[in-house]
């Protein structure tokens, strides 16, 4: 029958009934199947009382014979007490049973059937892993093949001539995973035309296929289950299917009903039944990695001994068989080591030999592997492979047992111990001296005994089905779980879900970056993936330039309107990119230079178009400057400036001379130009001259998107959340409130909340069907102080965390079983609940919800008792404090916390640099020997769990005429570091070692000699594997490291001098022992700045100086190298422009030579005058302290000579976990 729903009532009149259980079911009342519910659940909730009935309405329905229900939990003060019901509906099908040497042709009645449109669909199940469903191919070359390969479903396509086009309209298409565990799954092909819809069970795949042809061509016939005559061209698999067919129909014909009644257009090969027949495997599941295991008796102590039996896990370790030999004294055993066989003879303690077979076995496929010891010699083979053999010393005699899966906890545990972990996985087919062991006996207690198993089910599961594993990271898993690699994705988090980038060029200012190419995720944890932009950070905004594949100018003639000029831009960005760029943007512009001489814009008859721009939509555009979309005009007539007025262009004059309507184009939506067309350049003396600037955006309207509640009950309110799978929330928020919900997001049982629950406590709240989870970060200062702090919580279906401000990160490891869409319903509500209780009062700003930031200031406009916008100095978008210094609200002004900051000064700005000579060094000691520290939290459906980050973030500037030279060198109590040094040719070098017993990885960002005397900045940016640097100016470049190892337990951060250290390589040694000599300035590692630490910390035991130390003024050399460096950017996009101006003014080239002398004698004489003054005060500096401590006593410094311990330097990598 189909079953649709089940209910559940408790035994009447008693205390007994169950309150969760697990429903199974199976075609034949073995080999039983788990049910599992839309988001994999598969444990049902059951009754709180006796007489209550609880009624489950399946997500899918199941056709089935027999169903089981598995009572998991019951009644506290009772026993098990069940009623139940089972819906559903009857259920009638033609089956089809083929052997492996057997298959059905439906013959056509023409030669060949062309088709556009076909439809397939059929149910199968079967215990093999492969075999051909479905074939039929043409003399030209069109096939069409459905096959099982390695247990998932292929569908392989090609509907051109493969003559005339090999290969080229072919298409193969990978559905589901362990389809071969002989349970009914159904298929459905539907084709028209080049459109295909391809599903397997519930998972829908849509196909487009490429080549000319639209239709499919099969000659004479087409075959089920097998193909007749192997080796036939288009052919994939040899392998006829070996299992049950149900309700085949192709383009709506029954055929399995036309084969039952023997139809003359179905023909039989071999032995094809009409019922299925059942295998007579059974299978056990161990389900725990740490106390499942298979006891089984042997017929006395023989000399030899065989084992074989299949097995399939996604576990890269486990134990599968340990049997004692010679009275306990010696035994072997079988592991699963790193997803190889291993067959060990334990001998006396210390000796052994063993025989290692096979790689990747742990990819969810049935392995079958055969042990057997005879004589003097064990011998282990693999899926019937020919085996390896290894040498005994002596004649073996069996004991009376052998293990399988794991070893007992029981001090009577037969000499057997777990080697790292119990198998978890699936076995069958288990045969002991050549006798099949009878599964059912030990399930009834007849021989035997066991722990932790399911016996007949495999309960195996395809975690990395669906792929959770979002912007292309790769899926892979245990059994318990599954992992994604991010590596090369650019993003991190345990699903790849958050971007390793900055927004915008705004945040890369406020996090220090000087102007240069910078990688920049516009829309944050969204869709779209990073792109490369100029970031051209000048003192009154920050520019962000992105440019297209034409730079030159383009000269135009002897076009029309019928045969134009077009030109197409290519962006460095894609256009959806740059749409939500230009949207974040508070200006952007772009200018269009346009010369002309007898080339009209426009028709001066009918003012029809002769030229035109697109935009980034594709639409016509005629006007050539302003902020406002206008129709036909340029910018004279704006300017009202024409050189005829009776004209709105200056090119419409239509005269002999090189005229100019060169525009600024600044209205967001239309921006930027993607094509520009010339039409008016076929007349004698006819020419135009056109340049397409660079797109140039300035500001981050969303970074201070703010608005102000003031009222306990208002509230803004936004559509309804969509995160299903998985959300992340950040903002910043100040008050002077002691409680508060920031925002809320209900469902009819789901739900999601974070508030400010106490002056010093955020907590983060939500459901997802598992019950409540909290999480709770209190902060040992109130957070209700009037300044603004951050937020950020986080939801997917591997984990949720929470952090504040650089407060140790609160994290939860989801189950491995349970709900994982969060489903809600409501309305989003930010400052308020739909209850309009324990509203917000106090400031939002910045709110960003899986990338897209939420534009409060608009909304508040429309909604009483919010305003857009917050008071206070600290909330300006101008950035008061720079270089990720916080600013702090006063009475009567500001200040900036420079605290995290390698800067110092007023606003944060003021480069904290110092100079070395030989020998000297500085080195911070991390107080605590803990990458992570532990706490405890009250949850309550989830499970607490270790993880790591592997990250670090490093920016320092310095210069130097020596080399080789250490730069920077990080050392862990694990003998891993990492160094930055310069080479012997005096190329900077990033080491890392982070794996003791592998070579470290090198990189050479830039193989120049850099100790030139020049001032250099590097940036460098490590997430797992991919590692990013930026030296200068340059473009980001991104490396891959051989681990995603992270530098557990650090111990010391050193700059400069090294003495020796164990574990580490004679190339970086070297460097150590010679130091550094030269200036090193604004070294920022994580949150700690280390130079800044020696000059405020002195005396500390954390801090400790050796060699002579001095302030430099390097850092002002770097910003007269940074001014320098936008000087020439900016003369590199105006390059262009130079250049057309040059075709009607030959003698500006004169003068501007004449300006460009002069001013490189000017800048020559300040360089001397510069170079002599940095000597006297260096001179000077020799003969006081080494070290100067300045007078911060007015500036929030103070608090970083008192903290010691520096503990917010550490924050960065710290975490919290909870059991």
């Amino acid at each position: 029958m189909e079953v649709t729903a089940v209910a559940t009532q408790g035994r009447f009149g008693s205390s007994d009934w169950v309150t969760s259980y697990m429903l199974l079911y199976s075609d034949t009342g073995r080999a039983w199947k788990q049910y599992r519910q839309e988001d994999y659940t598969g444990t049902f909730p059951g009754n709180s009382d006796a007489d209550g009935v609880v009624h489950h309405k399946l997500t899918h329905s199941i056709r089935t014979r027999f169903i089981r229900f598995v009572p998991l939990d019951w009644s506290p003060g009772g026993w098990i007490g069940l009623r139940l019901e089972v819906y559903g509906c009857s259920y009638k099908s033609d089956v089809a049973d083929f052997d492996g040497r057997s298959s059905l042709l439906y013959r056509f009645n023409q030669k060949s059937m062309r088709t556009v449109k076909d439809v397939i669909s059929l149910k199968f199940k079967s215990h093999r892993a492969d075999g051909v469903l479905v074939h039929g191919e043409g003399q030209r070359g069109d096939y069409i093949t459905l096959e099982l390969h390695r247990g998932s479903l292929a569908l392989h396509l090609n509907l051109d001539d493969a003559k005339r086009h090999p290969r080229s309209g072919h298409v193969s298409v990978f559905l589901g995973s362990l389809l071969d565990d002989h349970h009914w799954h159904s298929v459905l092909i539907e084709r028209f035309n080049k459109q295909i819809n391809f599903t397997v069970d519930r998972e829908t795949h849509h196909i487009h296929t490429r080549g000319a042809e639209d239709s499919l061509e099969v000659d004479y016939e087409l075959s089920f289950g097998g193909i007749p005559l192997p080796g036939k061209p288009g052919t994939f698999l040899r392998k006829n299917f070996h299992g049950c067919i149900e309700n085949l129909y192709y383009n709506g014909v029954n055929i399995i009903d036309l084969a039952k009644r023997r139809k003359p257009q179905i023909y039989s090969v071999g032995n094809v039944t009409f019922a299925c027949s059942e295998p007579q495997q059974v299978s056990v599941t161990f389900l725990s990695s740490s106390s499942s295991f298979l006891l089984l008796p042997l017929d006395g102590t023989m000399e030899e001994l065989s084992v074989g039996l299949q097995f399939r896990t996604w576990n890269r370790e486990g134990l599968l068989f340990s049997a004692p030999l010679s009275g306990n004294s010696e035994r072997l055993v079988l592991l699963l080591t790193n997803g190889q066989l291993r067959l060990t003879h334990h001998r006396a303690a210390q000796q052994r030999s063993d025989i290692s077979i096979g790689q990747s076995l742990n990819n969810g496929q049935w392995h079958s592997v055969s042990v057997s010891v005879r004589e003097l010699q064990a011998s282990l083979s693999l899926d019937n492979e020919p085996a390896s053999t290894m040498e005994l010393r002596d004649h073996i005699q069996t004991g009376n047992t052998v293990l399988l899966g794991g070893c007992p906890s029981t001090p009577s545990s037969h000499g057997c111990r777990n080697p790292t972990q119990a198998y978890q996985g699936c076995m069958r087919s288990i045969i002991i001296n050549n006798q099949p062991i009878n599964l059912f006996h030990v399930q009834r207690g007849l021989l035997g005994n066991y722990s932790k198993l399911q016996i007949d089910i495999c309960g195996i599961r395809d975690r990395c089905l669906p792929n959770y594993c979002e912007h292309g990271g790769q899926c892979s898993q245990s059994w318990n779980t599954f992992y994604c690699d991010c590596s090369g994705t650019g993003y991190t988090g345990a699903t790849c879900h958050n971007s390793i980038f900055e927004p915008s060029c705004e945040a890369h200012r406020l996090t220090g970056s000087a102007s240069g190419y910078f990688s920049i995720d516009p829309d944050g944890s969204g869709p779209l993936k990073s792109t490369v932009v100029y970031c051209n950070m000048t003192e009154e905004k920050v520019w962000t330039v992105v440019a297209h594949n034409s730079t030159v100018p383009v000269r135009v003639h002897g076009t029309s309107l019928q045969e134009p000029h077009i030109m197409p831009f290519n962006y460095s960005a894609s256009l959806e990119q740059l749409r939500i760029l230009v949207s974040r943007s508070e200006q952007c512009q772009q200018e269009v230079v346009y010369r002309c001489r007898k080339s009209r814009l426009f028709n001066t008859w009918d003012g029809t178009p002769l030229a035109w721009w697109l935009d980034r939509s594709g639409e016509r555009r005629t006007y050539w400057g302003g902020f406002l979309p206008g129709v036909q005009q340029c910018s004279c007539s704006l300017d009202e400036n024409c050189i005829d007025m009776n004209y709105f262009c200056n090119c419409d004059a239509d005269r002999e001379s090189w005229e100019n309507d060169t525009g600024l184009l600044s209205y967001k939506d239309h921006l930027p130009v993607t094509e520009i067309l010339v039409g008016d350049t076929n007349r004698t003396g006819s020419e135009a001259v056109y340049k397409v600037g660079s797109l140039h955006c300035y500001g981050d309207r969303f970074l201070w998107n703010a608005a102000s509640f003031y009222q306990e009950s208002s509230y803004l309110h936004f559509p309804t959340l969509q995160a299903e799978l998985s959300s992340d929330i950040s903002f910043y928020f100040k008050t002077t409130a002691p409680s508060g919900v920031f925002l809320e997001n209900l469902g009819v049982k789901d739900f999601i909340r974070v508030e400010l629950s106490g002056p010093s406590t955020v907590v983060f709240t939500f459901d997802v069907g598992n019950g409540p989870v909290v999480l709770t970060v209190k902060s040992h200062v109130p957070l209700n102080d009037k300044q603004w702090h951050y937020v950020r919580a986080e939801r997917n279906v591997k984990e949720a965390s929470l952090q504040v401000d650089q407060l140790p990160l609160r994290f939860l490891e989801a189950p491995s079983e349970g709900h994982i869409r969060l489903q809600l319903s409501g309305q989003l509500f930010i400052g308020g609940t739909a209850s309009r209780q324990r509203g917000f009062l106090g400031c939002i700003r910045a709110l960003n919800i899986n990338g897209l930031t939420l534009d409060l200031e608009e909304r508040a406009k429309m909604t009483p008792g919010v305003s857009s916008g917050c008071p206070g100095h600290c909330s300006s978008h101008n950035s008061l404090c720079h270089n990720r210094g916080k600013c702090i609200e006063k009475s009567s002004g500001y200040v900036c916390d420079c605290t995290h900051s390698a800067y110092g000064g007023p606003n944060c700005k003021e480069e904290v640099s110092v100079s070395f000579e030989s020998g000297s060094s500085v080195t911070y000691t991390f107080q605590e020997p803990f990458s992570v520290m532990r706490n405890t939290s009250r949850q309550t459906s989830a499970i607490y769990a270790q993880s790591s980050k592997s990250r670090e973030n490093i920016a320092f500037s310095f210069f130097t005429t020596h080399a080789p030279a250490m730069l920077l060198t990080v050392s862990t109590y694990h003998q891993q570091y990492m160094a930055v040094i310069l080479a012997q040719n005096g190329s900077l070098q990033i080491w890392y070692r982070l794996n003791r017993e592998k070579k470290p990885d090198v990189f050479t960002p830039r193989p120049h000699n850099l100790a030139n005397g020049q001032l250099h900045k590097v940036q460098i940016h490590r997430e797992g594997r991919d590692m990013y640097v930026q030296i200068d100016k340059d473009v980001n470049q991104k490396y891959s490291l051989s681990t995603d190892r992270e530098l557990n337990m650090i111990r010391s951060l050193t700059l400069g001098k090294v003495t020796g250290r164990a574990g580490v390589d004679e190339e970086v040694l070297q460097a150590g022992s010679r130091g550094f000599i030269g200036c090193l300035s604004s070294v920022q590692f994580n949150h700690l700045a280390p130079l800044k630490a020696a000059i405020l910390n002195r005396g500390s035991s954390l801090v400790s100086v050796h060699g002579n130390l001095f302030e430099s003024n390097c850092g002002t050399l770097a910003d007269e190298m940074s001014s320098n460096s936008l000087s020439d950017h900016s003369e590199s996009e105006d390059s262009g422009k130079g250049r057309l101006k040059n075709t009607a003014q030959n003698d500006s080239a004169v003068i501007g030579g004449l300006i460009a002398a002069v001013v490189l004698i000017v800048l020559c004489m300040v360089a001397v005058v510069t170079r002599f003054l940095y000597r006297h005060r260096h001179e000077r500096a020799q003969q006081m302290a080494p070290v100067k401590e300045k007078d911060h006593q007015t500036r929030p410094e103070q608090s970083y000579r008192s903290e010691l311990d520096l503990r917010s330097s550490v924050r960065d990598s710290r975490k919290e976990y909870f059991i």
